[in-house]
């Protein structure tokens, strides 16, 4: 058997191999603590359980769901919209619902790249850009993210000819791996040049809810002409700690939604109804919990920056996401290398950079996704390496 020459160009995913590396280290018997993946260890909010249970005792739920979702799910997240950012949306053609952000982020290229055509990845970044881009047939060309330029794409150094034969731009902020935000200069600069060059804006936003320090990060879909050019996708994972979910949303411009909902009425039969009806919860619900998590996850942060900083690495305090992005010790080669060691001689897992693009070499992604006391431990470990 043979695989496709799609599958082949496609690298390991990176965090299946980051789970078999630590299962591996498990057997042999190591205490593992992972700060690789960014799943969260917290709960999913009660009220959110307890509706899937209700929804669920409803054999009217137990259906066919709608490939677009339901009505009730979409108009929630239309009031969520405006409540949260002010931006007005059609439920009827604006929001598609998802199982999970990462189904829709892997299927819209399939709806408008052709084979050869251009879509412009950051680098480093969430791996499914690249991954789905290669998968329609598409070429997948990287917007470095320096950090001299606030990790964020310089647009201005794209080429005439790149930048003609694009036909989708994926941004992301707050970001992943590197929890650096975008204002609003930024996203109307994106916006301008998908314009002059006919391009679709593909936002990827599930960590606008997970900030600090007062911060409140934008939607893309904010800002005058964002709807004419592009979409933003969301999802309920790390806001509401349901990963395991799998129920997002995408909004935006309708000709564009169109185009994915055609490609999800042939390939998937929509998300579960009953957890449709959870997500109205979670959207509509109290959002006592989504604060409460946040200040968890901030005393986490100032916990590991504070703690890596007196060891000796230089990380700064981000404002959103719950990630640390920082330089691995000089004496090292590679990310690959230092992550390796620190598995091996410190039972800790931090994700290398490279393993989100060639850019991301040099740095490696903590998430903040244990207690603090484990954090705490995995400060001592390394500050016992270290010495």
């Amino acid at each position: 058997m043979q695989y496709s020459g799609r599958i082949k160009k496609i690298p390991p995913y990176l965090f299946a191999e980051i789970d078999r590396a630590i299962e591996k280290k498990r057997r042999e018997g190591v205490d593992v603590i992972s700060l690789g993946i960014g799943d969260p260890d917290l709960p999913t909010p009660n009220n959110v359980i307890e509706a899937l249970y209700r929804a669920a005792r409803n054999p009217e739920n137990h259906h066919y769901p709608s490939y677009a979702g339901m009505l009730e799910f979409r108009e929630t997240v239309v009031k969520w919209y405006k409540r949260r950012f002010n931006v007005s949306l059609d439920p009827e053609d604006e929001v598609v619902t998802l199982i999970g952000s990462k189904e829709g982020i892997a299927h819209i290229p399939l709806a408008f790249t052709n084979p050869g055509d251009i879509n412009l990845i950051p680098n480093p970044a969430y791996p499914v850009y690249k991954a789905g881009t290669i998968l329609a047939d598409g070429i997948p060309r990287s917007m470095p993210l320096l950090e001299e330029n606030g990790f964020k794409p310089e647009l201005s150094k794209i080429s005439a000819e790149d930048a003609k034969k694009a036909r989708l731009i994926f941004i992301n902020y707050p970001n992943a791996p590197t929890a650096a935000t975008a204002e609003k200069e930024f996203f109307k600069e994106v916006i301008d040049f998908a314009k002059d060059n006919d391009i679709i804006v593909c936002h990827d936003n599930p960590y606008s809810e997970m900030t600090f320090d007062g911060y409140k990060a934008p939607s893309f879909l904010e800002f005058r002409g964002a709807k004419d050019v592009g979409i933003e996708f969301h999802s309920l994972s790390k806001t509401y700690n349901m990963t395991g979910w799998r129920i997002g949303f995408v909004s935006g411009n309708a000709e564009v939604l169109a185009g994915l909902g055609k490609i999800k009425e042939n390939i998937d039969s929509g998300a579960f109804q009953a957890v449709q009806f959870a997500g109205i919860d979670a959207l509509e619900g109290p959002q006592d919990s989504v604060v409460r998590n946040m200040r968890i996850l901030q005393e986490r942060r100032d916990i590991m920056v504070d703690g890596l900083n007196d060891i000796g690495f230089q990380v700064s305090k981000p404002k959103a996401t719950f990630y640390l992005w920082f330089r691995i010790p000089e004496r090292y080669k590679s990310s690959i290398e230092f992550s390796e060691d620190l598995l091996n001689k410190a039972g800790i897992v931090m994700t290398p950079g490279v393993g989100f693009g060639e850019h991301g070499e040099g740095y490696v992604r903590c998430a903040i996704t244990q207690k603090k006391e484990r954090l705490e431990e995995a400060l001592e470990r390394i500050r016992r390496w270290r010495l």
